[in-house]
């Protein structure tokens, strides 16, 4: 794929997170009604509203599968490209009102990243990046720290949905991030992931998390000059993912 063709993909996913950011950002009634409430987890419809209207677009626009945390696998005639969505993560914070939420899509080839954006509509903040091409914030070059302590070093971390919230699984994420100087739960892996690619935080922690939660995000992070590491795990679309500035140890 050319640097012009990834160039108008790239353009083309950001007027998508743009659209569906300006719906979210109304705030309005039906956007906010439950549809799931589980032990630890909430689906509004905010969700389906903003699934829907980037589906649609992308279909229109491309002939390449998508996959998204509502609709599940679409398959396109180009098998090879996949995009994948997350048309709002951080639904609870989005629900409750806490400024920390955004639209994720992400163009993946055969399982491989290739760009990024995500969205944070609340501070009109969009991050974007094409892997090895650069990462942008707002049309600035973004990246990654250059600290190289973990003690000294902000980690930013979560627990996904379907933790079970063990002992074990407890004491493992203790055993993670009590060499950090600071931890961060920001309730949005996406933009976790896309603070580690402009600095703000160093590293970026969490087991058994949806693909679609971080796909838009770590072309961004690989682009800004971050390493990536996932690993699959038992649950379908789930992996394990360590995320530094590459300079950590």
């Amino acid at each position: 794929m050319t640097r012009q063709t990834m160039d108008r993909y790239l353009s083309l996913v950001k007027e998508a997170a743009l659209l569906a950011g300006q719906v979210l950002l109304k705030r309005n009634n039906p956007c906010r009604s439950v549809k799931t409430d589980t032990l630890h987890d909430i689906k509004i419809s905010a969700d389906t509203v903003s699934e829907r209207l980037i589906i649609d677009f992308l279909a229109r626009k491309t002939n390449f599968s998508i996959l998204s945390e509502e609709a599940g696998m679409i398959e396109g005639a180009n098998k090879d490209f996949c995009w994948i969505v997350d048309p709002l993560d951080g639904s609870l914070n989005y629900f409750r009102g806490i400024p920390m939420c955004c639209v994720s899509i992400g163009l993946w080839k055969r399982g491989a990243p290739l760009l990024g954006v995500v969205y944070d509509f609340n501070r009109l903040e969009m991050f974007s990046g094409i892997v090895g091409q650069g990462a942008k914030l707002n049309g600035r070059k973004i990246t990654v720290s250059s600290v190289r302590e973990k003690q000294k070093a902000i980690l930013a971390t979560g627990f996904p949905a379907q933790t079970q919230y063990s002992k074990k699984s407890v004491s493992n994420m203790v055993q993670t991030i009590q060499s950090y100087k600071k931890v961060r739960w920001f309730g949005s892996a996406a933009l976790s992931v896309c603070y580690v690619a402009c600095g703000r935080v160093d590293g970026y922690h969490e087991k058994n998390i949806f693909i679609w939660d971080v796909a838009g995000a770590i072309p961004v992070v690989k682009a800004a000059g971050g390493k990536v590491c996932t690993k699959e795990t038992e649950k379908e679309y789930c992996l394990d993912v360590t995320i530094d500035n590459g300079s950590l140890k």
